[in-house]
């Protein structure tokens, strides 16, 4: 019997029988080969995820990839058998800011596959089909589907806008903090630095392009371009405008804890910072995040560090908080 991870409320979970849903008009039914676990589903099931983000009960998942098996009218047929990953926000498309592309900030409320929507973390999954993103068909599934979360960094990158020769750099070392330097590799910067808490992720900073890494508590620079932070730390904000030369430009990613340290309004003025933030990723982050995966400059399967069975879900969901230097990526495979 096939089956289905489903946390009914915080706290508390379980595996139910699978039965896939057809697709209907305008829908596509999706075979999910893995699915990855972030801090988000930590938070989903311990019940810490902001009120209005999450629905219960729920089926987890919005880091997957998968096959599609099925498609629905208005769907071509021809996307079937075809390798894809899938945005996981569900807009409303007629609004100014899905009109402007912004679909993350959707005007008609938040709903968002894994959260107030049925997630990947099941056999199949049956969404819009507008929402997916075809891969090559050589792709390697396992570590597409950590192409979420790059995404979410292909948007930092994009707003970043990194030019060859600038000097860059990183503040954080997690999934999200390696993908940012994978991002600004690729633009050929002429420094590009990773600043973290764990001396241990140095050589993959570097397997990954970093010219340089240090943790926080050393002595820092302060004459970079450009910085993306990923850390979400209660001070990683700051410690990121901190690296920036005036007029430099700062992409903030981390969500800290309600309480953190803010950016200090006279110095975002007086040294004329540019500052932008991200929640998620609209599609052109996407298709940019799809592009580079496909073009191998984007490389997440290092970072993958256990895949389990399904029924391993709270397993997993330890895993992910337990603080563990070893764990990196923690994937389910349905």
């Amino acid at each position: 019997m096939s089956t289905a991870v489903v946390v009914e409320a915080p706290g508390a979970h379980r595996l139910v029988a699978h039965t896939p849903r057809p697709p209907g008009p305008g829908e596509a039914q999706v075979r999910v080969h893995a699915v990855g676990i972030c801090g988000s589903d930590r938070e989903v099931y311990q019940g810490n995820r902001p009120e209005g983000y999450v629905r219960y009960p729920l089926t987890p998942g919005h880091e997957w990839s998968g096959t599609v098996t099925a498609t629905g009218p208005g769907v071509p047929a021809s996307l079937a058998g075809r390798k894809v990953v899938g945005e996981g926000f569900r807009n409303c498309q007629v609004c100014d800011r899905c009109h402007a592309g912004e679909t993350t900030l959707c005007t008609d409320g938040y709903e968002e596959t894994g959260f107030t929507q049925p997630g990947a973390m099941a056999p199949t999954l049956t969404l819009p089909a507008r929402l997916l993103h075809v891969l090559p068909d050589g792709a390697d599934l396992t570590a597409a589907a950590l192409l979420e979360p790059a995404a979410c960094i292909a948007a930092a990158a994009l707003k970043a806008g990194a030019r060859p020769g600038e000097r860059v750099a990183v503040v954080g070392t997690g999934t999200l903090g390696m993908f940012a330097v994978q991002f600004l590799r690729a633009a050929s910067p002429a420094e590009l630095l990773v600043v973290g808490t764990r001396g241990d992720r140095a050589a993959l900073a570097r397997e990954f392009g970093a010219t340089g890494f240090r943790t926080k508590d050393q002595e820092l620079p302060g004459d970079f371009d450009v910085v993306i932070e990923t850390a979400g730390s209660a001070d990683a904000a700051r410690s990121a405008a901190a690296l920036l030369r005036r007029g430099g430009r700062l992409v903030l990613t981390g969500i800290p804890a309600p309480g953190a340290d803010g950016l200090d309004p006279t110095d975002l003025v007086v040294r004329q910072l540019e500052v932008h933030t991200v929640f998620g990723a609209p599609p052109g982050a996407w298709a940019h995040a799809v592009r580079v995966f496909g073009a191998g400059l984007l490389d997440p399967l290092p970072l993958v560090t256990h895949e389990l069975p399904l029924t391993e879900f709270s397993h997993a969901i330890e895993l992910v908080g337990a603080g563990d230097p070893k764990v990196g990526k923690v994937l389910l495979r349905p």
